[in-house]
Parts: structure tokens; sequence; C-alpha cells
């Protein structure tokens, strides 16, 4: 549904995008992960074709961008970090006013703005003023302007940014109700939204991807070898050669008075075992469970934290031009 290819943005002799190519299927939630100033916002505007790239092209519902923008264009809702709203307007104003600029006839206002208020659950607010609503009603008003015209691609730009818990979660499930309808591409940096929201993820840093996959198999090759976590009461001296010896046991490192860490085979669970080795020798077992594995969190802070020679040598580059800076191009 959406084809990125070797999209680059550059501004003098900063680049703030470098070369990335990345799909979104029909029907997927496609995660964009990154720390500020990795480049998700221009990839962003680059695919939503409120700035042209450098190099690179994309297609978006089989329709080429930057050959075919107004075909292509139509096809994409898009729901931007700082939503622009008129808070002098009322809900139903603003959404008649935005579905004559998408070009729906009065036919189609009349269907479109009841059925995006009722998916965004604005009915009740319908005739508010915007200015009156809060935070997360005006990210609803956004969200209801982006499904307007009926768009195959909802690309949505930190959605949940500035808003109360119960606020993130009212937005959350509204998205995961969109992501049955429409293709989702989300850019985020809030970790949980991606777990609980995305079929995949791409993470990007300093303009370039640097991981791919679904959240589960991200955490799967960062993960090693399943663990197990054990602690015996006042162990015996030959407990750590007892627990090497237990079928799919490949190591044991100790790990305090008593306590050891077991790396098992992959597919293998050998807690069961343990429990059984433990009872025939009579061991008190205070604790056994398995080793907590990498969470996208873990994996996020690896791949995107840099050493002290690397943030010397970024420090010590240019600084991207002042229209940059300004228009917040690098910030998101």
């Amino acid at each position: 549904m959406i084809e990125a290819q070797n999209l680059s943005r550059r501004y003098g002799d900063f680049t703030a995008v470098d070369g990335i190519s990345f799909s979104v299927k029909e029907g997927e939630i496609l995660g964009m992960l990154g720390p500020n100033g990795a480049g998700k916002t221009t990839t962003i505007r680059m695919i939503t074709g409120f700035l042209p790239p450098t190099s690179g092209n994309v297609t978006v519902a089989g329709k080429d961008l930057f050959e075919s923008p107004r075909e292509a264009r139509r096809q994409v809702g898009y729901l931007p970090e700082n939503v622009a709203l008129y808070s002098e307007m009322r809900v139903d104003e603003y959404l008649a006013y935005r579905a004559r600029l998408e070009g729906l006839s009065r036919l189609e206002l009349r269907q479109a703005i009841p059925l995006s208020l009722e998916r965004c659950l604005l009915t009740d607010v319908r005739h508010q003023v915007i200015g009156t609503l809060s935070k997360g009603y005006r990210q609803r008003v956004g969200l209801a302007t982006a499904i307007l015209h009926n768009p195959k691609v909802l690309v949505l730009d930190e959605p949940t940014v500035g808003l109360d818990p119960k606020q993130i979660i009212s937005i959350r499930e509204l998205i995961r109700q969109l992501g049955r309808e429409h293709t989702l591409l989300l850019s985020t940096h809030i970790l949980p939204e991606v777990e609980l929201l995305c079929d995949r993820v791409v993470i990007i840093d300093r303009g370039r991807i640097i991981a791919e996959g679904t959240p589960q198999s991200l955490r799967e090759s960062w993960t090693g070898n399943p663990g197990i976590r054990l602690t015996l009461k006042d162990a015996p001296e030959e407990a750590g050669e007892v627990l090497a010896r237990i079928p799919g046991v490949v190591g044991v490192k100790p790990g305090g008075p008593g306590a050891w860490t077991l790396e098992c085979e992959r597919g293998s669970d050998a807690r069961e075992d343990v429990f059984h080795a433990a009872v025939k020798r009579g061991w008190v077992l205070l604790e056994l469970g398995r080793e907590r594995g990498a969470t996208l969190e873990d994996i996020f802070v690896r791949l995107t934290t840099h050493d002290a020679a690397q943030e010397g040598a970024a420090e010590a580059a240019p600084a991207p031009p002042q229209e940059l800076q300004e228009s917040q191009e690098v910030v998101s």
C-alpha cells in the first residue's frame, strides 16, 4: 500500500534522511520508532507529499506521489504531530470546511461528517467550539479530519503526544479500531504504543533504518537462548554441576549465594527437570522461573545509544540549517 524507495532529504551538508526504503502492506499497522532527531517526521512529510525528497520515490496505493500527486494524496489521511485546528470554529463546521477542501460533494459531505463524528466519538460535542475542547478531544477532531475522505492509508505522527493517561488509552483504542479498516503508518517514540498497536516495526536512527521486523521477531533476535533463574536454600557445593547435566541446559552462571542462571537450548524449557532434580535430592527451591527476555525498550536503547566518541563527533559536526530547526524537521 505504501512503498518508499531510497528516500533521502538533505539540507546543504546536513542529511536528515539517508536513503531509507520500507513498505507498508494493505491492512497493516507499521510503527516507525526513533529518538528525537532520528528523521521520523521528515520521512512522514515526504511520504504525505508535504516535503519533496532530495532523492528517491514514494508510491501510495499504486500511485506515484510525485508523478500523480493528486491521485496519491487522495488515498492518504494525515494527522501531523501538531494538529492545526481553527479554535473559533465548531467541530461540525470545521469538518465541513475540511471536507470541501478535500473536494467532497455535498452528498458525500452529508454522509462523511456524521460517520467521522461517530467513528471518533465526537457526536456529543459536534456543536462545541474547538477551542473549548480538551487536548484529547482535539486529537479526535484531527483524526476525524484525516478519515473524512475515507482514505486507504492513514499516517499518524505522534498521535498521543502531550495527552494524559486516560486520553492516551482512548486514542489508542480509536487507532486500533481504525487499523481494522485502513492501512496505518504510526510514527512514535512511545514504546508501549508500538507493542500494543503495531504489526511490524521500523527503527530509525540518524536518518537510517537500523532494524525492522515484528515486535516478537525483534525481541527473539536480541534475546538469544532462553534462560532460567533459580535459588536454592542452603545449596550444596555440587548443585552447579548437577544443574549443568540437566537435558537442554547449555550453560550455568552463578548469580549469588545459592542462585544460578541456566542458559537453555532454543525451544526448550528445563524448569520441570530442574524441579525434579531438586526434589530427588531434597533441595529446597526458593525461586524457579524464566529469565526476562529482551524487551522492545531494551532493543531500542541498545540500537540508538552511541558511545562517547560518536557523540563527540556528532557535536563537532555542523549544526543543521536554521530553516530546518525552525520547522522542527530534525527534532521529530
